[in-house]
């Protein structure tokens, strides 16, 4: 299977603590890229995504982790910056070069140890594990804690995992996209509607369908929470959708926005005040197709890739529920009679 580790310019790498049911997963872009960044989630826990926006003065990073441990992992970052600063990558400041370190994280703290969370050792590891080879899907890397269906409660969850989503042009362009799919709704195939992964009754062997999670009720709190638990800053997609093309900043941050179309093709309902979407694009640059002062050439291009990110980032979604292993008790589509 083709994967963002195909796009030109980048490297993947994983860790986990298969006992503690958390871990973290590396996109390196040694070389450096452009990025940006589309956060929609109302509950997100990011790292240097200011840096991202179009108008700040930094236009390259180096990597973007996507991890578990809620605002816990995000100290995992020092591993990444350590292991760069060895490799003399970074902003090179003339003191020294600085590691550009982006990344995301999910709430995986109620599935294994809560105690155990990504750390920099961690991290490193991710980095020396980093390749440019197949990556894998399921529980792997900061999938090995994502859950989905929480809508209706966590007695109702199935396991999700990390998933990955491949396009590739006829022009030798990649468009590649990882993902970490750890959301409050469901999971359905963007064609048929068909939920694949979600909120799921065991005991009546159905989907409880979160889309139409009690839209008649008369609360919002039964709506958004559907009873006693709170799910607030619990849940979230993250990812990162890569291209070898080469884009500007703000050319990365239209196709972030065009990217979360396929998020919302794919998962039901999205983008809440539950969750903390976010979705990272990359630039590496290493085929053609760069900068042209004719804005008019511009348009079709990110038209394209944003597109083909679409395309990749609900392939991935897809991925992420279809590979994964039930564990702690926690079921996955392959466990399901359907």
């Amino acid at each position: 299977m083709s994967s963002i580790a195909d796009v030109k310019g980048i490297k993947v790498g994983h860790a986990c603590d298969s006992q503690g049911i958390t871990g973290i997963t590396v996109v390196l872009c040694e070389d450096g890229a452009v990025g940006s960044v589309a956060v929609v989630g109302g509950a997100p826990g990011t790292r240097e995504t200011d840096l991202l926006r179009p108008s700040y003065t930094v236009h390259e990073l180096h990597a973007i982790f996507l991890t578990g441990g809620s605002s816990f992992g995000l100290n995992a970052a020092e591993g990444i910056v350590r292991y760069l600063e060895e490799k003399q990558v970074g902003f090179d400041t003339g003191l020294a070069k600085v590691p550009i370190v982006s990344g995301a994280v999910i709430f995986d703290l109620g599935v294994g140890d809560p105690r155990c969370r990504p750390n920099p050792d961690m991290a490193y590891t991710a980095c020396t594990n980093a390749g440019s080879h197949e990556v894998r899907s399921g529980n792997v890397g900061a999938g090995i804690g994502a859950t989905v269906g929480k809508l209706h409660g966590p007695q109702y969850m199935m396991k999700s995992g990390l998933g990955n989503g491949y396009v590739k042009f006829e022009n030798g362009i990649s468009v590649g996209c990882t993902i970490v799919v750890n959301a409050v709704g469901d999971v359905v195939h963007p064609g048929r509607g068909q939920i694949l992964a979600g909120a799921y009754d065991r005991n009546a062997r159905r989907f409880l369908n979160s889309d139409r999670c009690n839209h008649n009720s008369a609360s919002p709190q039964q709506v958004f929470g559907c009873g006693n638990h709170d799910l607030a800053g619990q849940n979230t997609t993250i990812g990162v959708v890569a291209t070898d093309a080469a884009l500007t900043k703000e050319e990365c941050r239209r196709v972030a926005i065009m990217a979360l179309g396929g998020l919302a093709q794919a998962v039901r309902p999205v983008f809440t005040p539950l969750d903390g979407d976010t979705i990272f694009v990359v630039s590496t640059g290493k085929i053609g197709a760069g900068p042209s002062e004719s804005h008019g050439l511009r348009v079709p291009l990110v038209a394209e890739i944003g597109i083909a990110a679409q395309h990749a980032v609900r392939e991935a979604v897809v991925d992420a529920v279809i590979s994964s292993q039930g564990l702690a008790g926690i079921p996955a589509r392959c466990d399901l009679e359907v």
